[in-house]
């Protein structure tokens, strides 16, 4: 009987991993996107003055921060520099500037000071993702955490970000965020 059940047991273990792996949002593909409209163009809507709303849930679900960002995004060439002021609920501040580098075929990297080596992106179609390992501040315990984040480009240029963090695999945490061109209303 123990082992009847051990071996449910690792069955079961095996089932949950296999579907974490192929049916969760960290693994969805670029290519599935190829062609969906409009195109995302990274130096275009990552371009210019730009306003980000959003809140991030912590791993029971539950809303634990909320934030507004300033951004300004200047590109020359295949290399653009985007700069981020987030503002948090909790009056906390932070600061950060990617570097990014476009690519071949829609692919792209980017560093800040808080990214443990290099980004890697692919853009499809109206879609882009960006995985890293992000080095929270000393403030939030500074753990490296795992991130998938994905920007989606909705028909009136507004971006919709949603991120997955995780740390040993567990998820800990999820952004998301809204990101639009300063100066246009939101609704």
């Amino acid at each position: 009987m123990l082992k009847l059940l051990a071996a449910l047991f690792v069955v079961l273990a095996l089932a949950l991993a296999i579907q974490r792996h192929f049916f969760s949002f960290a693994a969805q593909s670029p290519a599935r996107y190829a062609g969906s409209e409009p195109a995302f163009d990274l130096s275009r809507h990552l371009g210019g003055d730009m306003i980000s709303e959003g809140v991030i849930f912590g791993p029971a679900g539950a809303v634990v921060s909320r934030f507004t960002a300033r951004m300004r995004g200047v590109w020359s060439g295949a290399e653009g520099r985007l700069s981020e002021s987030f503002r948090y609920a909790s009056g906390e501040k932070q600061e950060r500037e990617w570097t990014i580098v476009r690519g071949e075929n829609g692919r792209f990297s980017a560093t800040a000071p808080d990214i443990v080596g290099v980004a890697r992106g692919q853009v499809s179609g109206a879609a882009a993702r960006l995985t890293y390992r992000l080095r929270l501040p000393q403030s939030s315990g500074g753990h490296v955490l795992s991130v998938v984040d994905w920007m989606y480009l909705t028909p009136d240029g507004v971006i919709i970000n949603r991120s997955e963090m995780r740390k040993f695999g567990v998820k800990v945490a999820e952004l998301i965020a809204t990101i639009r061109p300063a100066g246009t209303d939101a609704r």
